[in-house]
C-alpha cells in the first residue's frame, strides 16, 4: 500500500494513543485531588470524569482500535509480528475495560446526581464507595496502554517472528544432480 497510507495511519494511532494516556491519567488525577466533600462537588468530580471519559477517552480508545487494525489490513507484513497480534490484543483489552469503567461508573454517578437533585443526603460511603476500584481499573488500564506504547516503539521480536525470518532467509533448495536440461522438463 501507500506510503502515505501507513504514515498517516501511524500518526493517527499515535496521537490517539497519547490521547487514551491522557485521559486516563486526567481521570486519575480528577479521582485523587478533586473535591468531593460534599455531595454536589461528589457529583461535579463524577461529571468531570464522564466528560473526559465521553469526549477524549472514548474516542481515543476507538480511533486506536480502528487505526491499528486498518494500519495491519494495510501493511500486511504487521501480520506476520508478533508484537503486532501483542498489541491487538492488549488493545482489545484495554477497549473493554474503558466501555465497563466508563460505562458502569458514570451510571453511578447519574443515579447519585439524580438523589442529590432531588434533596437526598447521602452517605460518605455512598460517595466513596467505587473510588478505589475505579481508580484501580484507571491503574490498569493506563499500565496496559503503556505497554502498548513500548511495544510499539520497541518492536521485540517474539517467537512468531523468528519463525517467520528462518523461512524467508533459508535459500532456494537446489538439485545438484539435476542437470538444466532435466531442470526444465
Amino acid at each position: 500500500m501507500s506510503i502515505a497510507l501507513r504514515r498517516t495511519l501511524k500518526i493517527l494511532h499515535t496521537l490517539a494513543s497519547c490521547g487514551m494516556v491522557g485521559a486516563l491519567a486526567g481521570a486519575l488525577v480528577l479521582l485523587n485531588f478533586a473535591p468531593q466533600d460534599t455531595p454536589a462537588a461528589y457529583v461535579d468530580m463524577r461529571q468531570a470524569v464522564a466528560a473526559l471519559s465521553d469526549y477524549v477517552l472514548l474516542p481515543s480508545l476507538a480511533t486506536v482500535i480502528v487505526s491499528g487494525l486498518l494500519a495491519m489490513a494495510v501493511h500486511v507484513p504487521y501480520l506476520n509480528k508478533g508484537w503486532v497480534l501483542a498489541k491487538a490484543a492488549l488493545g482489545i483489552v484495554v477497549f473493554k475495560g474503558g466501555l465497563h469503567v466508563v460505562g458502569a461508573h458514570s451510571a453511578y454517578a447519574d443515579r447519585l446526581l439524580g438523589e442529590v437533585a432531588a434533596g437526598a443526603e447521602l452517605p460518605p460511603e455512598a460517595l466513596m464507595g467505587a473510588l478505589p476500584y475505579e481508580a484501580a481499573a484507571l491503574w490498569g488500564m493506563l499500565a496496559l496502554a503503556v505497554v502498548n506504547i513500548v511495544l510499539g516503539v520497541w518492536r521485540p521480536k517474539f517467537i512468531r517472528d523468528r519463525a517467520s525470518a528462518t523461512r524467508s532467509k533459508r535459500p532456494a533448495t537446489r538439485h545438484p544432480e539435476k542437470t538444466v536440461s532435466q531442470a526444465a522438463e
